[in-house]
């Protein structure tokens, strides 16, 4: 199915509406596994350029762009080295402003990752700062603290990085520099001015060259209390208090940046968007997500559900209310970068240990893909009718699953080298995407590619998916077609039943929605059958699938 004018003039309208993002449609593109145009095996701004028909025909409404920044890829792009350049190995900044000036042209907004929390160690200011001596302004930008023990050699606390090992590295001249993540990411410090001026700076950068938007990494951990003596045994998972009092995430001073941003966002016709990826209890996300603020947070509940019914309705009832209180709108997703691709999630039992499995390659316990695929779209469907924006990663409107038999030698996540071989990372859902049915890279580029692909991938290509019509492919390009027809209101009405297997809800202007959990065929409710994410059984709605209808 082809993107008609209708839905291109829509969204063509959209570019100047400052409440586009409320109800987007949003597709996540990691630059180096996109497409690559010049056969060098990392994906470019030029691929990118040469897919804009591709993602307006998908039928989305924005694109968020992973860092494209300048970067050794220490941690996939996420260690930047320069905040306002492009990393050359994938474009310059003229294919940049080409790839915006295409996306705009067909309708399509972009949102650019900007990463706060800290640099790239060939950062000029780092640079600076390691040439500089104790206490000079140059390392006030970053957070270096002398050592303990009698020589200075143990570092300032025992805390473990996010990647593993000590979340401090020690310098030449004794000191020891924070960083939460992996050694070449080392964090700035967020009561420095020169930090906070420069990333402002940063931001019209990107916003003067007609970026719509920002996605916010690690948006809890900038605001950071390193007062001493520093705690021991201080947890860096995702489970924070409540009250705002962890040493270095979700700390209440960090609004105050936000509020500042806020400000520089709002003074473009129309505002600036932003998204926080904040991991933090669900009854502080909301401060992330207010008009003051950066107006959305990624809420990752329905990521981290299992295929139950009851959790769904429990996370969509719960987001709901949070997104009327603060004003903002809810985000819905499954995939992304960082985690295990939701059809590959939802073939496997619940309660998997999925970097466990990952160190099988795949094999222990069996995916049963199939039942992932059905159960994922079924899901996604089922997202796409709820208020607020859906994010959609790369590759999901293919039916991609996680790739778990990477060989050792190629895995480049900070993870495994930091976790001593034994925890894989992410590089599984970042294999590059599959375009044609052969070829060394099945189109992706004219040689190899930087992550092998399976074998298979050709079966998923859009080459192989793009005739048909009962292709996951063509599923998304109908849902999301309808989607932007059947947007209205951000509410829904529960629709009680007996059974409780079903989620079912009703949008104003009778759009319904009813998903089957269960594995059994089941009555659908009245109404003109829009779409569904498995056919028809006898008339019925099968298990594991999403019915829309016109009341």
């Amino acid at each position: 199915m082809t993107a008609t004018p209708e839905t291109r003039t829509v969204a063509a309208e959209s570019l100047t509406d400052p409440d586009w993002w409320r109800q987007a449609t949003v597709y996540q593109i990691y630059p180096r596994s996109f497409a690559d145009a010049n056969g060098d095996g990392i994906g470019d701004l030029q691929g990118i350029t040469e897919k804009v028909d591709y993602l307006a025909e998908l039928g989305v409404d924005a694109v968020w762009l992973s860092p494209f920044y300048p970067s050794a890829l220490a941690d996939g792009g996420y260690d930047v080295d320069d905040y306002r350049d492009v990393d050359p190995k994938i474009g310059t900044l003229a294919d940049f402003d080409a790839m915006s000036t295409a996306l705009h042209r067909a309708g399509i907004k972009l949102i650019v990752d900007i990463v706060p929390n800290h640099s790239s160690n060939r950062h000029v200011w780092f640079q600076e700062a390691l040439a500089a001596e104790k206490g000079s302004a140059a390392r006030d930008r970053y957070i270096f603290r002398d050592g303990e023990g009698p020589d200075g050699s143990e570092p300032p606390s025992d805390w473990q990085a996010m990647f593993g090992g000590s979340a401090w590295e020690r310098v030449p001249d004794g000191q020891w520099y924070l960083h939460l993540f992996a050694p070449e990411q080392p964090d700035w410090n967020w009561d420095n001015p020169e930090v906070r001026a420069d990333f402002l700076k940063t931001l019209k950068f990107w916003a003067d060259r007609g970026v719509d938007g920002f996605r916010v990494d690690v948006a809890h951990a900038l605001a950071k209390d390193l007062t001493g003596p520093l705690p021991t045994h201080l947890e860096l998972s995702q489970e924070f208090p409540v009250d705002g009092s962890h040493r270095l995430f979700d700390r209440d001073e960090v609004h105050e940046i936000y509020a500042e941003w806020r400000q520089l966002f709002n003074s473009y016709d129309p505002p600036r968007i932003a998204v926080a990826e904040a991991w933090v209890p669900a009854e502080r996300r909301g401060r992330y997500a207010s008009p003051e603020g950066l107006g959305q947070a990624f809420n990752f509940d329905l990521l981290e559900a299992e295929w139950d019914a009851e959790q769904f309705r429990d996370i969509i009832t719960k987001n709901l209310e949070e997104a009327t209180t603060t004003g903002g709108s809810s985000t819905w997703v499954f995939s992304n970068h960082d985690v295990v691709r939701h059809p590959t999630r939802y073939g496997l039992p619940n309660g998997t240990d999925l970097q466990a499995w990952l160190m099988t390659d795949g094999k222990d316990p069996e995916l049963d893909l199939a039942t992932g695929l059905r159960r994922a779209r079924a899901a996604t469907l089922l997202a796409l009718a709820l208020p607020g924006s859906a994010y959609l990663y790369q590759g999901e409107e293919l039916g991609l699953y996680e790739v778990a038999d990477l060989p050792a030698e190629v895995l480049a996540d900070p993870t495994w080298v930091r976790s001593g071989h034994t925890i894989k990372g992410r590089d599984g859902c970042r294999v590059p995407l599959p375009w044609t049915g052969t070829g060394e890279s099945f189109g992706f580029g004219s040689g190899p590619a930087h992550l092998p692909q399976p074998a298979d991938f050709g079966a998923f290509s859009v080459e192989a998916q793009e005739q048909d019509p009962t292709s996951t492919l063509a599923f998304y390009r109908q849902a999301l077609a309808h989607r932007r027809r059947l947007e209205t209101a951000e509410k829904l009405d529960w629709v009680a039943g007996d059974n409780p297997e079903l989620v079912q809800f009703v949008r104003p202007g009778g759009w319904v929605s009813v998903t089957n959990f269960g594995t059994e065929p089941v009555e659908l409710p009245a109404g003109e059958l829009i779409l569904s994410s498995s056919p028809l059984v006898e008339g019925k709605l099968p298990g594991e699938t999403t019915a829309w209808l016109r009341a």
